[in-house]
């Protein structure tokens, strides 16, 4: 199969420092609202990585992102916001990023060309058969990426990617590999937009959707999530009022006495 990295060809958008600031606008939110319909064509590959994460989470699994640069740090943006979401252990997903938490902020020379580390990174969160390993990769060429999804296999250990070229080394090497072709940036090979873009939204879809199936929503409401700050504490006793026929006082209550909106309404109504 030949192999294009489309992400990195040249724009139809040439000369940018001659367009205006309502120009470079413009033409950028025309090239965005390509992505939805990229990642349209990839829901098939999209189910078919959830309905394996899900049984693989309820034999006690975890859901393990690993990528460099602006794919690792979107890994481990997804994976920091399940806990306050979703109420689950903040080691359920997990992201990690090549060159370890200083690439977070900072890009660390060379960190995406090892490939053996990731499996190094892997091993020290006991990484088992029981988890998911989904490497994220624009180019879909990260040897981190590719070196650490290779050494999963070998140890039958499930795993995915999210790609943004077609048949990339990355998806010939993932199990469950998701490709949105989101073709050229506006900015040759800056790779931050449309298919961080893409990878953003393809990470929401994962997980949300993941822990739907794992019951951690109810209706559509997170009846679960951390209450952190006064304004999640606001909206979860707004929730209770709304399941349950109570003031606003009485489900501020309810909710200080049992820590969650689920427990505050389930233990409610089997009074």
């Amino acid at each position: 199969m030949t192999f294009t990295k489309t992400t990195e060809q040249s724009s139809k958008h040439e000369h940018l420092e001659k367009m205006s600031v309502q120009e470079l606008l413009s033409n950028i939110n025309q090239e965005d609202k390509t992505v939805p319909f990229a990642v349209e064509k990839a829901l098939p590959q999209i189910e078919n990585l959830v309905n394996v994460i899900v049984p693989k989470m309820k034999l006690g699994g975890r859901l393990f992102y690993i990528g460099a640069g602006t794919s690792g740090r979107l890994g481990i943006l997804d994976a920091s916001e399940c806990p306050p979401t979703f109420g689950v252990p903040f080691d359920l997903v997990v992201g990690i990023i090549a060159g370890g938490d200083t690439a977070i902020r900072k890009a660390v020379e060379n960190a995406e060309d090892n490939t053996t580390q990731a499996w190094l990174d892997l091993k020290a969160f006991n990484i088992n058969e029981n988890d998911v390993v989904v490497g994220i990769a624009a180019s879909g060429t990260t040897p981190y990426v590719i070196g650490g999804l290779q050494t999963c296999n070998e140890n039958n250990i499930t795993t995915g990617s999210i790609s943004c070229n077609a048949g990339s080394p990355l998806s010939q090497t993932a199990k469950f590999p998701i490709e949105v072709v989101v073709g050229p940036e506006f900015v040759t090979g800056s790779s931050r937009m449309k298919a961080g873009t893409a990878q953003k939204m393809v990470l929401n879809m994962i997980t949300t959707a993941t822990m739907v199936q794992l019951g951690k929503i109810r209706g559509n409401k997170m009846v679960d999530m951390q209450l952190s700050n006064s304004k999640l504490v606001d909206r979860g006793v707004k929730m209770i009022m709304g399941e349950i026929t109570v003031s606003y006082e009485q489900a501020t209550e309810l909710l200080q006495k049992y820590g969650s909106v689920r427990k505050a309404v389930d233990n409610f109504r089997k009074k």
